[in-house]
Order: structure tokens, then sequence, then C-alpha cells
């Protein structure tokens, strides 16, 4: 086969066979002549997409390959020795940095099979390529993975175990890794829960670099040396949510400021990427893993946070085997750990993300909860103290709202009554024997409770403290919103609560939080907050403290509003008229059908309406509205402007009434009565998966 017969004398299927590999194949087709140089190629790898056919067909293959392949010289030598034995290999891999993306590197899987003509000339060597990199970086993960479990935990001593990991990864994943843990633990002592209160000393317990000057590699601080985090930057963030953090360090950081002895080292290092992720046990912080790229040039990405986060959940129990602590620990880190909602709530017109900045003799809490009529309640508070007593107290306030939210009261109320609980709970403390700890311990806390309405477009907030609140609607210009306050709860005072309404485009950022801060104006003067994920912006929030702020204990919420779908809203009018009941169920049949809702769900809805209807007309007053909301469930709400409540009763067996509610409850998942201004609403939610 010599240089210029790029086809052969072949028609017919076998024409378009060839056709078909060399045009439409998914995997790399390479046709060599005897002297390894190339005859015909087709374009299905991304290294041969960035050359023209026609600068490469009649090269040599080692020299079209040889800035792209790590080792052309190997490959070529290998294509060769399939062309003088006829032996064929399969399945070997070779790596590529992509011309484009030099910091990458990429993997195929070759090849080659001898050509001969029927009558045993040899033609040259047919190559095949296929694409294997992600297989390939994720078998490297494994056996990172694999290594870390086997050779991380051989040891019971806290510093001999840290060593053992930042041997394990250099340089083999890292070339610089550093593990930083808190000096109580590597003393044996009881570490302090999630989050890191900040002034916590952490021991710099082990470094490995992979470079010449190995020991000798810039280092913030020196091997052992004992002392706290400066705030804000990645790594005391990592410490506070428990999630890793993936940093390209070329250009300016924002937190250069905060730790300058941390940075040099780096830029003196050359570093161009960092991975820092937390070293937690159920939920308790016990240090800090720190890796860093120098020399190699692949930067981390995604996958590789996920695999540190593995290796830093095997390093941390490793660590908490090394060490003993005690039953009262335990409990402590299991209530800390499950106070707080574990996820941010994510509903149709809702996204949520929180902060909390942490001090000592305040704890700090947040909640997300879902109500009806696609509204979403968000919470924010405060209780004075620590330790469990501290968290107890948080997870019985969060109880309590919960507990209250599920009668639709309005905000004003609602922490009204909180106020009375926390009252409740302040005189059972202060009727404990005087020996106690909490005798002493005033129970006094802070809260805001604000409502989102995706229908409506409002949010309406009320406060017990000083609580701040920043809309960015969609045009980025901030401006902070006063709601009105009453006094904190579990106080003396009996200040009445009072609820702010206010209008919230679609679209727009909502920040609620305990305390007024400062630093929530810098999202109002940031250009590019629209679209930008929440945990991005609430990172920034915490970049722009000041370092007085950051000893002010507060909770913050980012919530980010959305449209809630026109078509997924059906609203009626109706007559205040006996058939009325007969007519709400025609617009429900249709719009039922429109939305292909199940047809067992679609019967059920319309009894639950017609029901709601009929005592609509006789008991309520007009005028009368229907609404029917299709999202995560289906929800029904019938509202009127009457007050009188409604109640459910057990109807006897001669009894010819009595029986609309029983039905409702029935038929329901769920259902209740809020109130307001211009009378009442009954509303129903059920499953669009029918019950068994």
């Amino acid at each position: 086969m010599g240089r210029g017969d790029s086809t052969s004398a072949v028609d017919g299927p076998e024409a378009a066979l060839l056709e078909a590999l060399f045009g439409q194949s998914p995997v790399g087709l390479h046709v060599l002549d005897t002297d390894l140089r190339i005859v015909r190629i087709n374009a299905a790898t991304p290294a041969m997409r960035q050359v023209r056919m026609q600068d490469v067909v009649g090269r040599r293959f080692e020299e079209v390959y040889l800035p792209l392949l790590q080792d052309a010289a190997a490959a070529a030598s290998l294509v060769r020795g399939v062309l003088d034995s006829g032996h064929p290999v399969v399945g070997h891999v070779v790596q590529a940095h992509p011309a484009t993306d030099p910091g990458r590197r990429n993997f195929y899987e070759i090849s080659a099979f001898r050509l001969q003509a029927p009558l045993g000339q040899v033609l040259g060597v047919a190559l095949i390529a296929v694409d294997v990199s992600e297989r390939e970086r994720g078998r490297v993960r494994t056996a990172v993975l694999d290594a870390v479990r086997r050779e991380v935990g051989r040891s019971l001593d806290v510093v001999a175990t840290c060593q053992e990991l930042v041997d394990t990864l250099v340089p083999a994943f890292a070339d610089v890794a550093v593990v930083e843990v808190v000096d109580a633990v590597v003393r044996g002592e009881e570490p302090r829960p999630s989050p890191l209160a900040p002034g916590v000393p952490l021991r710099r317990a082990a470094f490995r670099s992979s470079g010449d000057a190995g020991a000798h590699e810039p280092q913030a601080h020196p091997l052992g040396d004992v002392r706290s985090l400066p705030a804000p930057t990645p790594y005391t963030q990592a410490l506070a949510d428990l999630r890793p953090r993936v940093v390209a360090l070329d250009g300016d950081l924002p937190w250069v400021g905060a730790d300058p002895d941390r940075t040099e080292a780096i830029r003196r290092s050359g570093a161009h990427t960092l991975i820092t992720a937390p070293l937690a046990v159920r939920g308790t912080v016990l240090g800090l893993i720190s890796l860093y790229r120098t020399r190699q040039p692949v930067r981390y990405d995604a996958p590789d946070a996920d695999l540190v986060l593995q290796l830093a959940d095997h390093t941390a129990l490793c660590i908490d085997n090394a060490r003993r602590y005690t039953r009262e620990h335990a409990i402590a880190a299991t209530v800390q750990r499950h106070l707080l909602p574990r996820r941010p709530l994510s509903r149709t017109a809702l996204e949520t993300e929180h902060l909390l900045v942490p001090a000592e003799g305040v704890g700090q809490w947040y909640d997300t909860i879902a109500l009806s009529g696609a509204r979403t309640a968000l919470v924010v508070g405060t209780v004075a103290g620590s330790g469990i007593h501290t968290a107890t107290a948080m997870g019985q306030l969060r109880t309590a709202i919960r507990s209250l939210t599920a009668f639709d009261l309005p905000p004003d109320e609602l922490l009204a009554r909180l106020h009375g609980t926390v009252a409740s709970l302040a005189a059972e403390r202060a009727g404990l024997p005087p020996s106690g700890p909490l005798h002493q311990q005033v129970l006094t806390a802070t809260c805001a409770y604000a409502v989102h309405d995706p229908l409506n477009r409002t949010l309406t907030v009320v406060g017990a403290g000083s609580p701040a609140l920043t809309l960015i609607p969609p045009d980025g210009r901030a401006r902070a919103l006063h709601p009105t306050s009453g006094s904190p709860l579990g106080g003396p005072e009996r200040t009445p609560f009072a609820a702010s309404t206010f209008d919230v485009p679609d679209e727009s950022l909502v920040i609620l939080s305990t305390l007024p801060l400062p630093a929530l104006d810098v999202l109002g003067r940031s250009p590019n907050t629209e679209g930008r994920p929440l945990a991005d912006l609430r990172d920034d929030v915490l970049y722009a403290l000041p370092p007085e702020s950051r000893t002010a204990p507060a909770a913050i919420l980012l919530a980010r509003t959305r449209a809630f779908p026109a078509e997924n809203v059906a609203t009626w009018q109706l007559q205040a008229a006996p058939t009325a009941a007969a007519t709400a169920r025609h617009h429900v049949r249709r719009q039922l059908t429109a939305w292909n809702v199940p047809e067992q769900t679609a019967l059920n809805t319309e009894l639950i309406v017609s029901e709601l209807v009929t005592n609509a007309v006789r008991y309520g007053k007009p005028p009368l509205e229907l609404r029917l909301l299709h999202d995560r469930t289906l929800a029904c709400a019938l509202r009127d402007a009457g007050v009188a409540a409604p109640h459910l009763r057990h109807a006897g067996p001669a009894d010819e009434g009595g029986r609309g509610l029983f039905i409702v409850g029935e038929l329901a998942d769920d259902w209740g009565v809020r109130y307001d201004d211009h009378g009442k609403t009954i509303w129903t939610e059920q499953s669009l998966t029918p019950r068994p």
C-alpha cells in the first residue's frame, strides 16, 4: 500500500463500509503504511480534531503525535513491533496532552493489527484508538483511595496517622500535603462540635512535599506549630460547613489579607490548585487536609474533591479511633449534628443557603419549612449559652416552630406563641435546684420568621430581637428593608409582635439575618450576583465581614426567589349559588385532564372540591375563589370572606350532614385552614401518586 493509495479499488458494500468507518465511526481509526506513514485517518479522537487531514497524510506516525503523546517513541515502537511480527496488540493505554490544554491529561486505549494482502504481502498497520480518559482517571482515584484505606490507620497515634496520610498521597495525588489537627485531639481530649469556633488552636501534625527541597519546601508554619486559623479563608469555610473547597491559586485571592503567611508560602511554592477538606467524624471537627499541586500540571476538579472527601472521612475515623472520648461528648455531637437541616431547601419557587457566624457563649440555628400554597418559611435564631444545654434549647425552639407552622398561624401570632413557649422553658430552668448548672443560666433567644409567597410575590417578616433583611431585586440595586421587631424571646418584656410585608419580585435575592451585618451590602455592590450559586454568594458575604463582625454571633439565610410556573396554577371565581359545586367540579375535571393527573387522584380531587365548595356556599361568605396548584403535590385552596372556623365532626348514622370535612380529611394527605384580613382559606394537599 503506497502513500498515495488513500482508497482501494473496492466498491459496493465494502466501499460503503470504509466510508462509514472513516466518516461516522465514534472511535479513532488510523491506517499506516510499511514506513509507518499515515495513509488515512478519521477525526473521532479529540487529539486528531486539532489537525487538518491534509497536514498529516504522508507524515510519520511519531512525527505527528510527538507533541501530543506522552511517549510517542514508545508508541511508534509498539506499532513497529506489530508490523514486523504480525502479532496484534489490543487494549494498550497511552497518555496524551491536548495542545489546547497542556495541563489536562487524556488517556487512549489503542489496538494495532497488521494489514496483509490475500497473497500475504504486508501492506501496513491499522490502529484503533478509543478515549478512555474518564475510566482511567476513575481508576487512578480508586487506586489512591485503596492505598489510603490500606496504609492509613495502622497506628493508634494521632500524629502518626496524619503522617501516614501525607506519605500515601504524595506524590501519587498531590505535590504538597498538609494535615492540621485540633490541638485538643492530639492530647486525647474531647474536640468541640462543629462548626469550629474561632480561635480554636490547630497543630500542624504532618507535612510532605514531592519537591527537590523535600522538607525544606516553603511552609507557612513549621511542623508541630500550634495556632488558630485566621479567617475568613477557604480553610475556615471548609471547617465551618464541612464541605471541601477546590480553589484556583493563580490570580488575586480575596482572602490574601486574612492569612498572609499561608498565601506567601503558596506563592513561593508555585502551587496552582488547592483542595482543602475537613477531617470530621459524626459532626465533630478533628482537623483539616490541604492538598496542593505545584509541579503536576493537571488541576484539581470536582471529582477530585469528592475523592478527597472520602479520604478525609476515612482518615477522620482513624484519628477518632486513636483517642478516647466520653459519652457526654458523643451525646453533644449527636444533638449538634441533628439540630439543623442537613441540606438546603430547594422548592419550585425558592432556593436557600445558610451561613452561621459562630461565637463563644451563643448558639446559632436556622430552618426552612415548606408551607401550604407553595409558600416557604425562613427562620434564623440564636440562643444564649453554650454546650449540650444550648444545643438542646435550639432543638426545642426548632421543634416548637415546626409544630406551630402546622396550624397555619400568621407570622406575628406564631412568634407570640413561641415567646410564650420560651417563657415557659425559662420558668422551668428557674425552678431547678440552685446547685444545677442551668439554674443561673437565663434562657434568652432571638428569632426572625419570614414567609415567602411566590404567587403573591411577597415576603412577610416578623422578628424577636433586631433582625436584618436585605433585598436584591433582578436589577441588582440592593436595599435594606426594615421589618418591625419585638423584644427577645423569653425576656420579661411583652412587646407585641407586628409583621411587615414586602413585595419581592421573581429572581430576587433575599438575605435574612439575626443581626445587621455590614458585609451583607457586598452582594448589592457585586456586578455578577445574578445566576451565581448561592454557596458562592454565601462565601462572598463571609469574606467581606470585617474582623469585629466575626465575633458577633449571627445566623444568615440566603434565598433566591423564582417564578412559580403560570401553567401550574389555575384559579376560578365562583358564584355563591347552589350550582357552584357542579361548576367547580367541571373546572377541576378539565384542568386535571390537561395536567394529566392520575385518574384516582383526579376523582378524589373532584370530591374534595365539591365538599369544600358546598360548605363555603352554606356557611361562608362571598366572594369565593378556587385555586389548584400542580407542584410536587396537588394542592387545592378555597377562599371565602367568612371567618367562621370549620371543624371536623363525626356524624352519627342518622345525621344528614356533618361529613364534609371528614371526607376531605380521608381523601387528602393533609389539610388545614389559614386566616388573613380578607377571610379564610381552606386547603388540601394530595400526593400525585395514588395511595394503594
